[in-house]
């Protein structure tokens, strides 16, 4: 799975790589879509489907609303001439990555293997769940009296989105 989720994250870099540097604002905005995409089946691949969801919800709404705004404005980049300013920009960009790769290093540095459990939350979960929520099925014990507020603000998220893309529409159709 290491592999697969190496080549996932390998792909989504090329693809983000490629949406800065595309001059037709269409390509671009695709491109950031097949990222999201990737995105989703990365979490699916981590055993995450709750964030799985949100994200595949959230990325075809704003697929669908950025190829809109593309389609009704012009699809063409505007050029810019190569100064000194565009150069200074790009090693303020690259000084900035590496400042944040070196804070992704230290932060992951205290992590677990990838695979190695620990049970420290999730034993207590597994063995007083049903005692302390009175649900027989643990998972919905879990969700909805553990994590009660996370599934909560997921919801909250799925709802605001099919409210603005509604909204959206509407606005489209009385044009």
């Amino acid at each position: 799975m290491e592999l697969t989720l190496s080549i996932l994250i390998g792909f989504m870099i090329v693809g983000a790589l490629f949406a800065i540097h595309a001059g037709d604002l269409l390509s671009a905005v695709i491109t950031t879509g097949i990222v999201g995409y990737s995105l989703v089946i990365a979490f699916l691949l981590l055993k995450a489907p709750d964030l799985a969801i949100v994200q595949i919800v959230i990325e075809t709404i704003t697929l669908i609303i950025m190829v809109a705004v593309v389609l009704d404005s012009t699809r063409e980049e505007l050029k810019v001439k190569n100064d000194f300013k565009s150069y200074a920009n790009i090693l303020l960009s690259l000084i900035f990555s590496a400042v944040l790769l070196f804070f992704f290093l230290e932060s992951i540095s205290g992590l677990n293997l990838f695979g190695e459990h620990t049970l420290r939350m999730s034993e207590a979960y597994i063995t007083e769940a049903t005692e302390k929520t009175g649900s027989i099925n643990l998972v919905t014990g879990v969700l909805f009296d553990f994590r009660g507020y996370d599934t909560l603000g997921e919801a909250t998220i799925l709802f605001a989105a099919a409210l603005g893309v509604l909204t959206v529409l509407r606005i489209k159709s009385k044009k």
